[in-house]
């Protein structure tokens, strides 16, 4: 099996598609409300036409091509294009600003570039003059473009076309470049996003990425009859596994949302029964259904709140396959009748099979939440060095507080310093133009080092602590030398549907305090009800009312955390609500939502300072920057927070 995982690429999985099943749906896309479908053997002559024309334009064998964009059919047909002339895609990602774009492109030596539409194009004009070797930008959406008369700008259509009469005369051109394109010559290539300086480009072949996409097939049985949405950004690896190399691997059907502002409505229509999604999107869909509840009768409130209590005590050993008991099997199939089943639907998630998060850890409570309704979902490790599946759960072994077994191909050692060390058939070939990177992280034997701390339970199962250089330690007081896992204590407190981002402080200190952002919604819903007026963001923010609402929250996740013994410590004894939300663009997250600690500590350093230094409350001042481009100061004085913390619970032997 191994041997026939590695004699293909891409473009000869597709035209296996559309050699065995032509008229199948291979994509989806709505439009004006409408879904369009592509069928494989569209996509395949759409796919040739578009080769031959980047032919033609002079894109070569080895040559870097970037793609941005949302997930649209054209885009994947361009990808597909790309690599069957042996040329290397580079999707990055479309809510970037242009100053993002400059060193992946210069590094990448990249001459050409699609895109999406016109916010992509004028992106691409504005950098030009730090890009001057990029010469050529074709955009799939003409909207607002017609007056544009940059030189090197023109539509995919026009590519089409030149394509197309390319391929007239040239009929065996297309099929010969195919032919000779060869499992291991490199298949794409993703930026990290670049936490601690220039991102890194991660090259993939195509034989590692094929490899993990029929290895995480082969695992959860995925087949051609799957229906997945695509709505993350291309440009992340995740997103690229599951709805590209997956796809082209299985034969599914990828469905691509009309625009970002649709996805819930979509995912409703289409009913996904293969889905995949970062902590942060089941973060979302449960902040929707308690604001929801937050609107909802007397009658219907407490039906809810006493069937989730069942469902939190029952569910998740349900899922596993244990026996419930007649009595609790009854009263949770009533609680199917009249509320999980319609909870499903109400979030899209009704025709799921299968579901899985990856990207960061989920909090274990948010994790249980989902399988005690009956949603099947589970938990992979995995990153973009590793072609993502390294470790997935098997169904009835979904654990909240492990990330799965290894799979096919995978072997895992841990260091003495409990460093998390993977070899497998995809790891990545190297970092681009980076060889003292690649040495620091690939051993000359092959091992992969992930920088993540944890360790192998005595089922097998992967235990994620957090990432190696963020565990910590507590230094003095009645804790002293207990372990600091920032990132397990932020997921805790972001399960709670008023809290959207949390950042916690602690290692080398005698104690942890956090930042904490609200979700605007959610805080904003719970304010209305209770007649709070309030004029924004931060004012909502500083609310009194506001603040006490998070007090009881953390003091939950306090009450948590003294049950764990190893993790007491880590309780939250102050905290602060953030006055501005975290944001990308201000370089406080990844374009994945993923914290930069080290920058927030670095910029809020007297908001930290005012934590551990026994302030009531600290005025500060940011420079932010708005979605127009405009940049601006935004201050507040902040009150402190200081709130219970728990003795630690011992256990019974």
């Amino acid at each position: 099996m191994m041997e026939t995982r590695l004699q293909t690429t891409f473009p000869r999985l597709m035209l296996s598609h559309a050699a065995q099943r032509p008229g199948a749906a291979a994509l989806r896309e709505k439009d004006q409300g409408i879904w369009q479908t592509l069928s494989w053997s569209a996509l395949a002559l759409l796919v040739r036409e578009l080769a031959c024309g980047l032919a033609q334009a002079g894109l070569n064998r080895g040559d870097h091509i970037v793609v941005i964009g949302e997930n649209r059919p054209r885009l994947y047909a361009s990808m597909l294009a790309a690599q069957s002339l042996g040329a290397i895609p580079v999707p990055l990602y479309q809510d970037a600003v242009p100053a993002e774009f400059v060193f992946p492109i210069n590094n990448a030596e990249v001459a050409f570039a699609i895109v999406e539409d016109q916010e992509q194009v004028d992106k691409m004009i504005e950098l030009r003059g730090q890009c001057p070797q990029l010469k050529t930008v074709w955009f799939d959406d003409p909207r607002g473009l017609r007056k544009y008369a940059d030189s090197g700008l023109s539509s995919l259509d026009s590519l089409i076309e030149s394509g197309r009469a390319f391929n007239k005369t040239h009929l065996s051109f297309f099929d010969t470049e195919v032919q000779t394109g060869q499992p291991n010559d490199v298949a794409a290539m993703f930026f990290t996003s670049g936490t601690t300086g220039n991102p890194k480009g991660v090259v993939h072949t195509h034989s590692t990425l094929i490899d993990r996409a029929q290895a995480g097939a082969s695992f959860d049985k995925i087949t051609c009859n799957e229906e997945v949405l695509a709505y993350l950004p291309p440009a992340w690896v995740g997103q690229n596994i599951f709805s590209y190399a997956m796809w082209l691997q299985c034969g599914f059907v990828v469905n691509c949302p009309e625009r970002a502002s649709t996805v819930t409505i979509d995912l409703k229509e289409i009913g996904p029964t293969y889905y995949f999604a970062p902590p942060r999107v089941f973060e979302g869909l449960l902040t929707t259904v308690m604001i929801r509840m937050e609107d909802a009768g007397r009658i219907k409130k407490a039906l809810f709140h006493h069937f989730m209590a069942l469902a939190k005590r029952v569910g998740p050993a349900r899922m596993d396959g244990k026996s419930l008991g007649l009595l609790d099997s009854i009263h949770y199939a009533v609680g199917n009748w009249v509320i999980y089943a319609p909870l499903r639907n109400t979030l899209g998630l009704n025709r799921v099979r299968v579901a899985y998060t990856a990207g960061e850890a989920i909090g274990p409570d948010l994790f249980t939440f989902y399988r005690s309704i009956g949603i099947n979902l589970k938990q992979l490790y995995g990153s973009t060095e590793t072609a993502v599946f390294v470790c997935l759960q098997p169904d009835n072994e979904a654990h909240a507080d492990t990330v799965g077994v290894p799979i096919d191909g995978v072997e895992i050692k841990l260091t003495e310093s409990g460093e998390i060390l993977v070899k497998s058939p995809g790891l990545l070939k190297e970092y681009y133009k980076n060889p003292a990177a690649t040495a620091e992280v690939l051993s000359a034997d092959g091992w992969y080092h992930t920088g993540d701390a944890g360790f192998l339970n005595a089922g097998g199962h992967l235990k994620i602590i957090d990432r190696a250089k963020d565990v910590g330690r507590i230094v003095g007081g009645l804790h002293d030398g207990a372990m600091f896992a920032p990132k397990y204590v932020e997921n805790k407190l972001k399960f709670f549907p008023f809290i959207k981002e949390a950042v916690a402080f602690g290692d080398k200190r005698e104690r942890v305090c956090a930042f904490i952002n609200i979700d605007m919604e959610a805080v904003g819903n719970w304010a209305e009800k209770r007649n709070l007026p309030y004029g924004g963001y931060a004012d909502l923010a500083q609310k009194p009312e506001v603040a006490e609402l998070l007090r009881e929250c953390v003091e939950k996740v306090n009450a948590d955390l003294a049950a764990d013994q190893m993790l007491t410590g880590s309780q939250v004894s102050r905290f602060l609500v953030l006055h501005k939300e975290l944001d990308a663009d201000d370089g406080e997250l990844t374009r994945t939502r993923k914290v930069k600690r080290g920058t927030i500590a670095e910029r809020y350093e007297v908001l930290v300072n005012a934590l551990y230094g026994g302030l009531t409350h600290q005025y500060v001042e940011t420079a932010v920057k708005f979605e127009d481009g405009r940049t601006g100061m935004v201050s507040a004085d902040l009150k402190i927070i200081d709130t219970k913390v728990f003795a630690t619970v011992q256990k019974a032997a």
